[in-house]
């Protein structure tokens, strides 16, 4: 019973990793933009940007998330805190994405669209590193860290496979397409941060009670 039990909780877990990090993530936005300056690349050229840009975003997404809890350690920031922090901070990135009216890229201006702007800010933004430090410390312990995993690599798979196909995908759904599924990916990163945010309250209180009520009796 307790195998299923912990077999259930992984699972769910992994769903929330992978809904969270996918939505912050926004592979529409990646693949759009990708699809923009690669136009006039041969195939040869467009999968080593592919390539390239997955490879730097796993690894930078791998490395904050095996190394949260001593990035915490170092600063002395609280989990609660910086679930807090990081909650407000995707506040922001959810509004930002409700606002945007899409940026334009230039690939003449870009060293190399593979880093710049494809691994970073697309697909290894400080939204989606803060998710993934946010989640993998967790009180999930080591199964928490490999569902983490698992969400990076469901979300890169799905901007792998999306930019792979990209003209394909703006033929069937269209620009008009394109630019909704940014909006819904918003709605739905907006509730993931209302959520950290009331759980970095709900398990800083007890301190700030206990704070509060020495403060009292001094």
């Amino acid at each position: 019973m307790d195998l299923i039990a912990e077999l259930v909780s992984f699972l769910g877990f992994g769903l929330v990793a992978i809904a969270s990090i996918t939505a912050v993530m926004n592979p529409a936005s990646t693949i759009a933009v990708y699809t923009a300056l690669t136009e006039g690349m041969g195939g040869s050229e467009r999968m080593k940007v592919i390539q390239t840009s997955m490879k730097i975003a796993f690894i930078v997404l791998a490395f904050f998330a095996l190394t949260g809890q001593l990035i915490f350690t170092i600063f002395n920031i609280t989990v609660p805190a910086f679930q807090i922090a990081g909650g407000i901070l995707l506040v922001s990135v959810a509004t930002g994405m409700l606002a945007s009216k899409g940026e334009a890229y230039s690939g003449a201006d870009l060293e190399n669209i593979a880093v710049v702007p494809l691994a970073f800010p697309l697909s290894c933004g400080p939204g989606t590193i803060t998710t993934v430090i946010l989640l993998a410390s967790g009180p999930e312990g080591i199964w928490g860290i490999v569902a983490v995993f698992l969400g990076i690599i469901v979300a890169l798979a799905l901007s792998y496979i999306g930019m792979l196909y990209g003209p394909r995908i703006f033929a069937l759904i269209g620009e008009g397409g394109l630019r909704v599924v940014p909006k819904l990916m918003a709605i739905i990163v907006l509730a993931i941060a209302i959520q950290f945010i009331i759980n970095g309250i709900a398990a800083a209180m007890p301190q700030l009670l206990a704070n509060f009520d020495l403060a009292g009796l001094l």
